[in-house]
């Protein structure tokens, strides 16, 4: 990049001052360096025409753009925040600024990338260029490629050909990853400018929204929020492979909110995985931690060489499948919506999600798979729910989990792999701690009954307080019929896929 007089950094899924692709560039390449965040109306007023005036996403937004600021006006400078029309605010800002250039971090996302396209247009009729630089992810777009040079659409092998370009000649012993970049610390004599003119106030409610529940469940917010879980989830990392399967279990990272809004950088995720195998001290679940975060990048890599996933099966013979449909299938929509399908697991799951903004991945899966496979409904209006409702909701991963679960999508789960409810209840949630957080009317049954009231006798039913159909509901449908009709309205993707040979599985 030639040298700058001035720059201006937009800030987007990367709320953080610290290495930072964009910023970093901009420090080492221009005289003075804005720096600016709009709350964009073409993401936020459809959510206030649907009514979601309380929205966990804008409010953790909103707190950790209020971070970021505080720690740019200590480095000297500031964040100027804009509310309207993106497309519009930045070509604007970048003229009556002045500046050579507006710098970002890729976003992947096929609204972003039109958005993107639509400044980058109005910047260039200025005489301007928007520059974008890969952040989010460790290999984007085209990276890992097979060595005929095609992409990758099963895991395993796109995981050890990412490993491989990440870590040549076994380099995970050595203590520099040429691949993975340096840390981007910005040089002492780089300017940050003050935004000019005083800041219009904001606030939520000036956007038009208001506080949720997010400080209540303890959500942190912002950077200081991802470093302090960076730090809970090091002394558990050892024990992630097995932990983060149970969900009454502290397992996870609970990062992944983080990195959809970038308060943390993937790099340091990845830094950490590879320093606690190198060590030792990561156990197995360092290195399941990691692929983790190379699945993150595989599904960025899918959406990007196949769009259509958007609203399309990944495997076009799926398109065949003939969904559920009519009054009663929204009757039974409605119901595992709203945590009613009379499957304990499911109903806690969906509780979950809908008091907190977060569902444990086990359970996504689980309840993902009965929506599919056993209520026989169209996977893309579970992915709409879930994209609605997640704190951490990124399009790539939750097309890419959807398309998994519902048997449609690149490396899923086989179409005759089909989640038992009860079992998944029995194997993950043994004692009922998780259903029991959830559904305070199962509380008193025994964690024996706890998992499929429906098969307790009438005396343990009442010595809880259980009355099924009045304070909890009887199954929407039977596993084992549900079954059956799933294997046959798969039955149109049969052919070729290699099924007659396999056990039709229930796990």
């Amino acid at each position: 990049m030639s040298r700058l007089k001035r720059s201006l950094v937009w800030f987007r899924r990367d709320l953080r001052d610290f290495d930072h692709a964009a910023l970093h560039y901009a420090m080492q390449h221009s005289s003075a360096v804005f720096c600016v965040f709009v709350f964009d109306r073409e993401i936020l007023d459809p959510l206030l025409e649907k009514g979601l005036k309380a929205d966990r996403r804008v409010e953790f937004i909103f707190d950790s753009v209020q971070e970021l600021d505080a720690a740019l006006r200590a480095r000297g400078g500031g964040l100027m925040m804009l509310h309207g029309i993106a497309t519009d605010e930045i070509p604007r800002l970048a003229d009556a600024l002045q500046v050579d250039a507006v710098l970002v971090n890729r976003d992947y996302e096929p609204a972003a990338v039109a958005r993107d396209a639509a400044v980058a247009a109005a910047l260039q009729a200025q005489g301007k260029r928007l520059q974008s630089f890969k952040d989010q992810v460790i290999f984007e777009q085209s990276e890992v490629l097979t060595q005929a040079g095609g992409t990758y659409g099963v895991f395993t092998p796109y995981k050890n050909a990412w490993l491989k370009k990440l870590l040549p000649e076994a380099a995970i012993a050595a203590a520099d990853i040429p691949a993975l970049g340096a840390f981007l610390s910005d040089p002492p004599a780089a300017t940050l400018a003050a935004p000019p003119g005083a800041p219009a106030p904001l606030s939520l409610e000036t956007l038009g929204f208001e506080r949720t529940n997010l400080r209540q469940l303890g959500i942190a917010t912002g950077m200081s929020g991802g470093a302090a879980l960076i730090e809970d989830f090091i002394p558990r990392l050892a024990r992630y492979d097995h932990a983060r399967d149970y969900p009454s279990v502290k397992g996870p990272s609970y990062l992944s909110v983080h990195l959809r809004f970038g308060t943390v950088p993937v790099r340091a995720l990845v830094r950490l995985a590879l320093d606690a195998m190198r060590s030792g001290a990561g156990g197995d679940g360092a290195r399941v931690w990691l692929g983790e975060l190379i699945w993150r990048d595989f599904y960025f890599m899918i959406l990007h060489h196949f769009p259509h996933v958007v609203q399309h099966a990944f495997r076009p013979e799926y398109e065949r499948v003939e969904w559920e449909s009519g009054p009663e299938a929204d009757q039974d929509f409605a119901a595992w919506c709203e945590g009613r399908t009379g499957y304990p697991l499911v109903d806690a799951a969906m509780l979950q999600l809908n008091q907190t903004g977060y569902m444990h991945n086990r359970l996504r899966m689980v309840s993902a798979s009965f929506l599919v496979k056993d209520l026989g409904i169209d996977w893309r209006r579970g992915e709409r729910v879930f994209a609605e409702r997640l704190n951490d909701y990124d399009l790539a991963a939750n097309n890419g989990g959807w398309q998994w679960s519902a048997s449609t999508g690149c490396d899923a789960q086989p179409w005759f792999r089909i989640f038992n409810p009860v079992t998944q209840s029995q194997r993950f949630d043994a004692e009922g701690k998780f259903i029991r957080k959830y559904l305070p009317v199962l509380a008193r049954l025994s964690s024996r009954d706890i998992h499929a009231p429906w098969l307790a006798t009438a005396e343990s039913l009442g010595q809880a307080g259980v009355r099924l159909g009045e304070n909890y509901p009887r199954p929407l449908v039977a596993h084992d019929l549900a079954r059956k009709k799933t294997l046959e309205r798969y039955g149109v993707v049969k052919k070729g896929a290699g099924a007659e040979d396999r056990p039709m599985q229930d796990d």
